[in-house]
This record gives structure tokens, C-alpha cells and sequence, in this order.
């Protein structure tokens, strides 16, 4: 038997031939020059296969010639405009692959990575098979990581291509063009016909996800803006102590007054004036307990975005691409994930004892192995399809970028399977002058064992002590001030902030969050700055203009409130249609909705919304224009 296995990119199908033949394969050219063919014998399966590949998607969605032109029809027509799917010019060779390929086998094995783009590309290849060949038999080989036995397992006990999942992204494609489209052509001919000079004729984009990820960062923007600091005053009071044998200085410890702080500076000095009448403090209490400090959670990709963005300064969609390398090349598990949980049947002994031949954790590997292992936490998501983030083989060569990505997802990786740190924590309540005070968490905190600790230094948890103190003891205090303060603005919006707001409100996938991020950036609607080792992000005037230009528009009624304004009823539809459409994308994946429902109830309340959104912005434009454009700043500042 004849078999045809197809992954989804050139160097997946390299990888594939080299683990199932053992390393003894021949490689033919195809008519494309970055895909090869790989012919081998697989005893295994009684089979020759032949192994190559696509490169992503095969077919292109578009309108017809008589809807591609923007001026060609009324926006509002791309709704209901015939949309075809073919293969595009740049993809023919590959196409042209595929066809002279499966002409000569008996089975089409799919091996594209193992989600609902995966499945979508495997039907697409599987159509173009069909129409070489109508009999060839289609089979799915499921893995998350290219690693010997998985990738064997999935040779030897291929499924059923899941077309379920296959319709459910095709759906989204459709609208994703159809809403797009309509929305970008209305917006852009809109403003150019009024501002022409201003937008130079660009393209002012929209997309179902990509407006709401600006929204966010234009809204904590305007907060930022808004904020007018406001004073408050609070009780210091505090000991210095004399150096011990080791501390290497005097040792303060602050005692946090119990109100906090106050904004009526009158109250806290008359509260202040009585502790100076009398300014002995007794300590009313000495509490002292165990404490630990979690481990962290098993790796998801959308904290991976996080953790890249905040810990190793790197762009999400960077991580995120980074990840996929080493995929690639059989170092990491597949990394889209929504798992933070493990089969209870995992292999961890294997994958650690991989580790241990690394001089940075090896030794710290070689520990677990010798009874320091203990089961990693269980989180509360399981997408059904692949494990957390993990690390599959030991990757001694990498350097820069790629380097500090392996490293933290291999310690993350070994921090899950240690135990979580232990110490012991001691809280001090004291009385002076009628008023309360403490001190406690990490004033009094000794750590006892660090344990996941010692791999993984993205976390900190540091020992520093107090006095013995001695519940009725009265002590002096060296510092007893009224101090004041201000209220702090709100930080705009990191990258890692955007992630967990997106996340949160459902505004795409955790494996095209980073994109739409990126896309926001590409357009030039949201600036990077740095402010130190932190970058933040900061709308440009254009972003502005596109999300506050709706901000004061009037509306006559909306889905939920008669006086809703428009801006509110874009944003509630725009955050809330990407989370309605994945959760119309999961009905259709567990056929509880099909495929044409998804669509029809879509496109009907988008349309719904195109008519309302269009008469109120032509509208503002012509009344107040200067409301989608705010005067001229420089950009980045605030």
C-alpha cells in the first residue's frame, strides 16, 4: 500500500521522515522549490510512504471580480456577495504536488499540527487529493509533539479527520472577510471623502478582533489622560534595629497603620497628635505560621504570551514564533495550548531525565529523579487536544532569543514537577497612641525550603526577618511621623496587560492574540514606548480618532439600551461578537450548531449593526468632524 502523509510546512514533513524511517529516506523535488518529497518503506504499517507537505492554508478566500473593487459596490453588499475559495497563484506548485502525488497512493495521511487550523488545512488538502484521485481514503495522524513515539503512534493508529472542526473554521474565515470587508470600505471611503489629506489615502482597517484590542488600549489611554492625582496622609511609624551577626546593617522594621491612609489631613493630624501625647508602643500581638508560595501553574500559550512580554521582553507574536521553531525542530510540545492540567498517565521521569545533561538545571533535574518530584498543580482549563507547554528533548546549542524561550518554558517545566516553597511568616500587632499597627508578609518572612525556587528564578521569595518581639513587650519606636502622599495614575497598558484583557473578554484565540496585537502595531494605530526596561502602549492619533471619534455620538436605540451610545454599542458588540462567534465555533465543533446557522445568525446581526453604525457615523462626520480627529499631539506623550 501507497501511502501520501502531508504536513503542514516543509520542515514538519523533514522531521517526520527522519523518525519514522530511521534516518533512510530519499528525497525527490517537487514543483515547488521549497518542498521535497521523502519516499520510505514503513514496516510498521506494511506501507510506502511518501512524505511532504503544504505551507499553511492552501486556499484563499475572496469576493468575485464584480465585489473585489472597493468601489464597485455598496459595502453593505460584501454580506451577501459570493465569496470562492481557490487556490492562489503562489500555491499552484504546491497544488500541482499533491494532485501528481496522491494519483499513486491508496491513502491520504494528514499531518498538520493538531488544532482547528490544522483541521481546516487537513480538509483543504484532502479536497485537492480527492480531485486527483476520488477514491484515495482519508486518515487524520494526531500528535502534540514531534518526538519518536508520538509521531510513530500517530503512523501506526491514524483517526478520522475532524471535519466538524474543519466547518467551524471555514465559518469564521467567511465572516472575518465578509465583516472586515464591509466595515473597513464604509469606515475608510467614509473618512477620505472628509479627512482625504489627513489619511493620506490609507486603508483605516477593521477587524472583528482588532478594533476591541485598540479599544483597550485606547480606553486605559483616556483613564490615564483623565487622572488628576489626589493627596492623602497616613501614620509612619517604624524600629530600627542594631545589625546581628550577619545582616551587615541596622534592620527597620515598618509598622503599617491599620486605616491605610486618610484624605483629610485634619483627621490624621488630630489621630497623629494623640499618638504623640503618648508614643509608647505595646505589642499586642505575636502571630506566627507556616506559609508556602505556589508553583507555578502548567504552561499555556497565552501565559507564554505573558511571561515573554513581562519577564524576557519580547513581543508576544515573537514568543509565540519562537515557540513554533522549536516545535519544529522536536525541542518543545505544541505550543497553542489552553491546558493547564496533565494526563494523570504523563511520561515526566522520561522528559526530565532528558534534562539532566544541561549545566544550568541539570543537577537540579538529577534531584527530582531522586525523590524530589512531586505532581504538577492541576489548573482548570483542558482543550481536550494537546498537554501544557513542555519541553521534549534537551537543547544544549541554542543561543539569543531562542535560548531565553527554551529556558524558561524547561524551568517552568521543572518548577511544576518540584514542590512549592516553604517558610514561616510573623506578624506583629502593635498599639501606640490609641492607633493600630502591623507588621507582617514579607517583613517577617524566613524561607525554609526553597524548592522550585532554586529553578526557577522568575520568582521571588526572600527571607527577611524581624525582632523577637514578646506579646505586652513596649518598645520606643524610632520613627513616628505624619507623612503624605498622592494618589498614582494608572500605567498604560503593557503588552502583557493587553493579553490578559483580551483573554479575559474573549477577543480572539490564544493563538492569534499576538497577531492581533501586531496588526494594531503594523497600522501604525498603536505606538511602542519604552520607559525603562518596560515597554508600554500608547494609541497614536489615528488610534484615538478611530475609537474616541464614536465617543460622543448619539444613539437612538441599541440591542440592550434605548440611549446606549454608539461607541458603547461598538465596543459591547465588537468585544462580545468575537467571544459569541468562538463560542458559535465550539457549538459547530460539537455539532450542536452547523455550520450555515453560525453564519446566517452572524451576518444578520452584524448587518444589523453596519446599517445603525454607518447613518450615525456619516452623521457625526458632517456635523462634528473634528470628533474623529482630536487636535495634534505628539505622539507617545501624556
Amino acid at each position: 500500500m501507497r501511502v501520501l502523509c502531508v504536513a503542514e510546512k516543509p520542515s514538519i514533513a523533514r522531521s517526520i521522515s527522519e523518525i519514522l524511517s530511521g534516518g533512510r529516506f530519499t528525497t525527490r523535488p517537487s514543483p515547488n522549490k521549497y518542498i521535497k518529497n521523502f519516499d520510505f518503506d514503513y514496516p510498521q504499517a506494511r506501507a510506502h510512504f511518501t512524505v511532504t507537505s503544504v505551507s499553511g492554508h492552501l486556499l484563499a478566500h475572496d469576493f468575485h471580480d464584480t465585489h473585489r473593487k472597493w468601489n464597485s459596490c455598496d459595502p453593505f453588499e460584501l454580506f451577501d456577495a459570493p465569496i470562492q475559495a481557490k487556490v492562489p497563484d503562489d500555491k499552484k506548485s504546491i497544488e500541482r504536488n499533491l494532485m501528481t502525488e496522491a494519483r499513486g497512493a491508496q491513502m491520504l495521511m494528514i499531518w498538520t499540527d493538531c488544532d482547528r487550523e490544522g483541521e481546516n488545512i487537513g480538509a483543504e488538502i484532502a479536497r485537492v487529493c480527492r480531485s486527483a484521485n476520488r477514491n484515495i481514503t482519508v486518515k487524520r495522524a494526531r500528535f502534540s509533539a514531534i518526538i519518536a513515539q508520538q509521531i510513530h503512534n500517530a503512523a501506526q493508529h491514524p483517526a478520522e479527520l475532524d471535519m466538524a472542526q474543519a466547518e467551524a473554521v471555514d465559518a469564521r474565515t467567511v465572516l472575518d472577510l465578509r465583516i472586515g470587508a464591509a466595515f473597513t470600505r464604509m469606515q475608510t471611503l467614509a473618512l477620505q471623502a472628509r479627512f482625504g489629506d489627513a489619511l493620506s489615502e490609507g486603508v483605516q482597517s477593521y477587524g472583528p478582533c482588532q478594533f476591541p484590542t485598540l479599544g483597550f488600549v485606547v480606553a486605559r489611554y483616556n483613564q490615564v489622560q483623565a487622572f488628576v492625582p489626589e493627596m492623602f496622609w497616613y501614620i509612619y511609624l517604624s524600629l530600627v534595629s542594631p545589625p546581628t551577626g550577619t545582616s551587615g546593617g541596622n534592620r527597620e522594621t515598618v509598622f503599617t497603620w491599620k486605616r491605610g491612609h486618610l484624605f483629610e489631613v485634619e483627621v490624621v493630624l488630630a489621630l497623629y497628635e494623640g499618638v504623640l501625647e503618648n508614643p509608647m508602643a505595646r505589642i499586642r500581638k505575636v502571630t506566627k505560621k507556616e506559609t508556602k508560595k505556589w508553583k507555578p501553574l502548567p504552561l499555556t500559550t497565552v501565559e507564554l504570551q505573558k511571561a515573554g512580554s513581562r519577564l524576557l521582553k519580547l513581543a508576544p507574536k515573537k514568543v509565540l514564533d519562537i515557540a513554533e521553531r522549536l516545535y519544529q525542530q522536536g525541542f518543545l510540545s505544541y505550543p497553542r495550548t489552553e491546558t493547564d492540567q496533565y494526563d494523570p498517565q504523563f511520561d515526566f521521569m522520561s522528559l526530565i531525565q532528558k534534562q539532566i545533561a544541561d549545566n544550568a538545571w541539570g543537577n537540579f533535574a538529577n534531584s527530582l529523579q531522586q525523590g524530589g518530584f512531586n505532581p504538577p498543580r492541576r489548573g482548570k482549563n483542558n482543550d481536550k487536544a494537546h498537554p501544557p507547554i513542555h519541553p521534549t528533548a534537551h537543547a544544549g546549542n541554542l543561543v539569543g532569543d531562542e535560548r531565553k524561550v527554551y529556558e524558561f518554558i524547561t524551568r517552568r517545566f521543572l518548577a511544576c514537577c518540584s514542590k512549592d516553597a516553604l517558610g514561616s511568616e510573623t506578624t506583629v500587632d502593635v498599639v501606640c497612641g490609641g492607633e493600630e499597627f502591623s507588621a507582617t508578609g514579607a517583613i517577617g518572612l524566613i524561607v525554609l525550603e526553597r524548592n522550585y525556587l532554586e529553578v526557577y528564578p522568575y520568582d521571588k521569595w526572600n527571607s527577611k526577618e524581624i525582632p523577637d518581639f514578646v506579646e505586652g513587650q513596649e518598645i520606643m519606636p524610632s520613627i513616628c511621623e505624619m507623612r503624605e502622599g498622592e494618589t498614582t495614575r494608572p500605567s498604560l497598558l503593557t503588552e502583557a496587560d493587553l493579553v490578559t484583557l483580551m483573554d479575559k473578554n474573549g477577543i480572539g484565540t490564544d493563538a492569534t492574540i499576538a497577531q492581533h496585537i501586531q496588526t494594531i502595531i503594523d497600522r501604525d494605530y498603536v505606538i511602542e514606548r519604552m520607559e525603562g526596561s518596560t515597554k508600554y502602549l500608547v494609541p497614536s492619533t489615528l488610534g484615538i480618532g478611530l475609537i474616541d471619534g464614536y465617543n460622543d455620538i448619539g444613539f437612538e436605540r441599541s440591542l440592550s439600551k434605548p440611549q446606549l451610545r454608539l461607541y458603547e454599542l461598538i465596543i459591547c458588540l465588537f468585544v462580545h461578537g468575537p467571544f459569541k462567534t468562538e463560542r458559535s465555533m465550539v457549538q459547530v465543533c460539537e455539532r450542536t450548531k452547523t455550520k450555515n446557522d453560525m453564519l446566517v445568525e452572524s451576518i444578520e446581526q452584524y448587518k444589523d449593526m453596519f446599517i445603525k453604525a454607518k447613518r450615525e457615523f456619516d452623521k457625526v462626520i458632517e456635523v462634528r468632524p473634528t470628533l474623529v480627529f482630536p487636535p495634534d499631539r505628539v505622539d507617545g506623550q501624556y
